[in-house]
């Protein structure tokens, strides 16, 4: 073989590890508890859900090396500030709360909050309808802020769960009245279990709610922010975010 082809060859390996080596590793907490569709791992133990295909689109559109770190959802703030974690991408919602202690992407998603119920129950998503009724949430969420707020004056109990799948099944076995989540993550669940429905969203609270989901990212961060923002744009004006999101929703949810 040629000296020089050879040569050429040989250099061009050695470009693509180092390519390959230089590739920035961002270790992206989502909540070990499974958030169907969003996050949720499958009998192999691999994660998958739309957040997964995001972040697998997002993380390719920026060069990024990705990698999948599951942390309890009341303990993924603390990871990420302990520089266990490097993102959040767990349908973290952008309020002025969390942005005391973390800063956020542009948003990726927005959809709003609802109530669910047993099909029946006559329950409505407001004070009134709530009254002296049990409802249940998943802790460290905006619903639990929402349903502290706003209803837990009236309401005869609020039951707190470490994951939204416990709330949900206490509200089919009737030990809630009511549970409150995303109505995403609530449309899933109400799908799968013909015991129950959603009686409508509750009234908006941007201060509790926020604006929309984003990238959790530590303060300071600025480079990587600045990354995620350009690829959530550009996977939002190539097609790519359209694309894997149809496979799981029929509208789109990035929302106002």
């Amino acid at each position: 073989m040629n000296r020089t082809l050879i040569t050429t060859i040989a250099a061009f390996g050695l470009t693509l590890v180092a390519q390959t080596a230089l590739a920035e590793t961002v270790r992206v907490g989502v909540a070990a508890e499974p958030y169907p569709p969003f996050t949720e791992p499958d009998a192999a133990g691999n994660w998958t859900g739309w957040e997964i295909d995001f972040m697998n689109a997002v993380c390719a559109e920026a060069k990024l090396d990705c990698v999948v770190t599951p942390v309890a959802w009341d303990g993924i703030i603390p990871a990420l500030t302990s520089n266990k974690i490097d993102a959040i991408v767990g349908s973290m919602s952008i309020t002025d709360e969390r942005l005391k202690t973390i800063d956020f992407s542009d948003k990726y998603y927005n959809t709003p909050s609802v109530i669910a119920t047993a099909k029946g129950s006559g329950i409505t998503p407001d004070a009134e309808g709530l009254k002296d009724k049990i409802i249940g949430v998943q802790v460290s969420t905006i619903h639990q802020d929402y349903v502290t707020t706003h209803f837990a004056d009236v309401a005869a109990e609020v039951k707190e769960y470490q994951t939204q799948d416990e709330a949900n099944q206490d509200l089919v076995a009737g030990r809630v009245d009511a549970v409150m989540a995303d109505s995403l993550a609530l449309d899933a669940f109400v799908k799968s279990d013909s015991c129950c429905e959603i009686v409508g969203a509750v009234e908006d609270d941007p201060a509790i709610l926020g604006a929309g989901v984003g990238i959790g990212l530590r303060k300071g961060d600025d480079a990587l922010r600045e990354k995620f923002n350009t690829a959530i744009a550009a996977i939002r004006e190539n097609g790519t975010y359209d694309e894997f999101s149809k496979k799981y929703f029929d509208f789109d949810i990035y929302g106002q």
